[in-house]
């Protein structure tokens, strides 16, 4: 299964380098959509906190302690290297920080604090990315494996970030539980990050739950959207859904977007 996963992984990527555009925003009708890529996805700036939160990186590829990583999704328990969730399970440098500058524009455009949202934790180094932006925004993320959440909090304390919420345990008791609260507190999310169960079931029930808390500017980043079939499949049923206005595919991960003023489009692009 393993063997035949990665080798639908590999002809995906090869697919999309074929399909994908690589000109730099060039054919992008929305002028916000636009100054976005053009601005954002291919900016190369070196930024205040990226070489601290890669350290924080290094120092868990490194880590030789074992942490108990119970899986809701799949249900699998097991003792896992620290090393190698790290190898394995974390986000790139690359979409890291392509969160960052995104929480960055969206802060600078809106001019207030944000709402941000992240489901999947893992070891906190997405989740660095996308507090480190401006300390009065809130991140809220979501993590089932107690003992990750533990390793979050301590690289988020090195990091010198307070202002994330952490929601330890099973998303799918615990993300009602936040939308509801959300109602409450008539909030809106600004930007979320999906890096949970990646599974067709929990991605479409996920990012339907969310709905409700999107206005047109919101923006839904969905991680590993070729990273199986039914990954992929879910990420063609969201194109489709009626809220859904334009979306773009970076292959590692895709950007869904509300705004009614934009042209219906889905675009594929290389960075």
């Amino acid at each position: 299964m393993l063997h035949q996963s990665m080798w639908y992984r590999f002809f995906a990527y090869i697919k999309h380098c074929l399909t994908a555009w690589n000109t730099g925003g060039e054919g992008i009708h929305s002028p916000y959509l636009f100054y976005l890529v053009r601005m954002l996805f291919y900016d190369e700036n070196r930024y205040y906190c990226f070489k601290d939160i890669e350290y924080r990186r290094s120092c868990m590829l490194r880590a030789p302690k074992k942490v108990y990583v119970e899986d809701l999704g799949t249900g699998k328990s097991e003792d896992r290297l620290v090393s190698d969730i790290a190898a394995t399970s974390l986000e790139s440098p690359k979409i890291g920080q392509l969160l960052f500058r995104i929480v960055s524009f969206l802060g600078h455009d809106e001019q207030r604090p944000l709402t941000v949202v992240e489901l999947g934790t893992s070891l906190g180094i997405t989740t660095a990315y996308l507090a480190a932006p401006d300390s009065r925004n809130i991140v809220t993320s979501f993590e089932g494996a107690a003992e990750l959440v533990e390793m979050a909090k301590l690289n988020a304390s090195k990091l010198h970030l307070s202002n994330i919420r952490w929601m330890e345990g099973n998303i799918d008791e615990e993300l009602p539980k936040y939308i509801t609260g959300a109602h409450a507190r008539e909030e809106k999310l600004d930007l979320v990050f999906i890096d949970a169960n990646h599974t067709y079931e929990a991605t479409m029930r996920y990012f339907k739950e969310l709905l409700s808390l999107v206005s047109e500017k919101t923006i839904i980043a969905i991680d590993d959207i070729h990273y199986s079939p039914e990954m992929n499949k879910a990420w063609r049923e969201i194109q489709t859904l009626p809220e859904v206005t334009t979306t773009i595919d970076l292959f590692h991960i895709g950007l869904v977007f509300f705004d009614k003023h934009y042209i219906n489009r889905h675009y594929k692009l290389k960075i």
